[in-house]
Parts: structure tokens; sequence; C-alpha cells
């Protein structure tokens, strides 16, 4: 068993795609139209047969209540590992990028929480250097 799929709740499809290609640099896999929404997908460019991540419409009701909830309390929704978190958060933050949670030691890790612009908060996350 392996994941090949894992989806994160958007309120913009196009916006959302935009910010994760163009911002935090993945590469789209699918767009395939299905009605008002596509079945919209983002992949690793450093691993294009690797899971995808779906950029799902948050369009259920339920969706808004529980995602204002993490929100508010700071909880990332989804974590993307990066190599270098305090060069990942200067990219960034040049390109514009909000975070909630600066680098952060958390022993084995450091770690840093920014907002996606699309109603999430996302975990960028390394291994401690030696």
């Amino acid at each position: 068993m392996r994941i090949s799929l894992t989806s994160i709740f958007v309120d913009d499809q196009r916006a959302a795609l935009a910010f994760y290609t163009d911002v935090l640099g993945f590469t789209k896999h699918h767009d395939i139209p299905l009605g008002e929404a596509s079945w919209l997908t983002v992949v690793s460019p450093e691993d294009p047969d690797g899971p995808e991540l779906l950029l799902e419409p948050a369009g259920h009701p339920a969706v808004k209540p529980y995602r204002d909830a993490l929100v508010e309390d700071g909880i990332p929704l989804v974590q993307f590992a990066v190599d270098d978190v305090h060069a990942e958060h200067e990219r960034l933050v040049a390109r514009g990028v909000m975070f909630t949670q600066p680098p952060t030691d958390a022993g084995p890790v450091i770690m840093a929480v920014l907002d996606d612009t699309c109603g999430n908060l996302v975990q960028i996350v390394s291994e401690r250097p030696a």
C-alpha cells in the first residue's frame, strides 16, 4: 500500500494552481474539466511520478467550519518536506508569502507554517542538520 493522491480543499482552483505552481514550485499534473470544477492535481518536480496533491473545491458545507477551526488554532492542513526550511522561508517571503510561524527548531526538525492564500495553513519541514 502506498499514498498516490491526497487532497487539500481550496477556495478557488485557479488561484490555488497559481500559488502551488508559481509560488511554491509544484508542477501541474492533471487538469481535467468536470463541470464547473476540474480534477486538478500538482506534483513535486523532484518526483513527477510520485504522490499527487488534488486541489479540491471547498464547496462542501463541512469544509468551511473545519478549515476555519484549523486556521484559528494554527494547525496546518498539510505538510511538505524541504531541504532547508530557513532557505525556503527566505525564498517564499521574498515572493510575498505570509508565514504564521517563522522557522522554528522543534528538536529533530525545523518547521515553519505559511498561509496558502486558499484557506489553509501549510507546514514546511526539514530534518535538523547533524
